[in-house]
C-alpha cells in the first residue's frame, strides 16, 4: 500500500504545504475531496454542466497538486504530459473563501517548479489571462468558448526559448 499524501502536507521536494501525487497514489477519500472541490468550482459555482471527469486524471504522467486546511482541499491543479513533451496545467481552482490570498499563485509556482525547463501550456479562462501572463504565459491563439466560458490558449516557453528571447 502506498503512503497517502496529507491534504495539507508536503510530499518529496514540493514546497511546504503543497502536496503532489499521481492518481495511483491518491487514497479514495483524498480523490473524492479533490474532485468535490473541482465540481463545486467548475460545475456548481460557474453553473457549467460539462464532463469534469475527462479521463486525463488517470494518465500515468498526470500529477495532482493541492493544498488544504482542516483536512479539506483549498486549492488544486493538475499537471499533464502533452504528446510533444510539453506540460499542460489544468483545472486550477481555489475554494471561494481562500480566493485573493495568493493561493493560486503558490500552487502555480509549485507546478512551474515541477515542470522545470519544459514548455508549458494551458487554456486560461479569459478573465484570468492577466494572472497567467504575470507567471510568464503568453496568448497563442484567439479567444474561444468552451462549455459557455471564454478561454485563451496560453504558453510559457521552455528555458531554452526564454533564454533566446532575452538575449536576442
Amino acid at each position: 500500500m502506498k503512503a497517502e499524501p496529507a491534504l495539507a502536507g508536503s510530499v518529496g521536494a514540493e514546497p511546504a504545504g503543497i502536496a503532489l501525487a499521481s492518481f495511483d497514489e491518491l487514497a479514495a477519500g483524498t480523490l473524492y475531496a479533490l474532485l468535490r472541490l473541482r465540481v463545486d468550482v467548475f460545475v456548481v459555482e460557474q453553473n457549467c454542466p460539462y464532463p469534469e471527469l475527462d479521463g486525463r486524471d488517470t494518465e500515468p504522467g498526470t500529477r495532482h497538486v493541492w493544498t488544504g486546511s482542516d483536512g479539506l482541499p483549498t486549492g488544486y491543479l493538475r499537471i499533464m504530459e502533452e504528446p510533444d513533451g510539453s506540460a499542460r496545467i489544468g483545472r486550477v481552482c481555489v475554494a471561494a473563501p481562500q480566493r485573493g490570498t495568493g493561493l493560486a499563485r503558490r500552487l502555480m509556482a509549485a507546478a512551474l517548479e515541477r515542470v522545470g525547463d519544459r514548455a508549458c501550456v494551458l487554456d486560461a479562462q479569459s478573465h484570468l489571462a492577466g494572472f497567467y501572463a504575470s507567471l510568464g504565459f503568453a496568448p497563442t491563439g484567439p479567444e474561444f468558448v468552451e462549455d459557455g466560458i471564454p478561454h485563451i490558449p496560453m504558453r510559457r516557453a521552455g528555458a531554452v526559448a526564454r533564454t533566446a528571447a532575452v538575449s536576442g
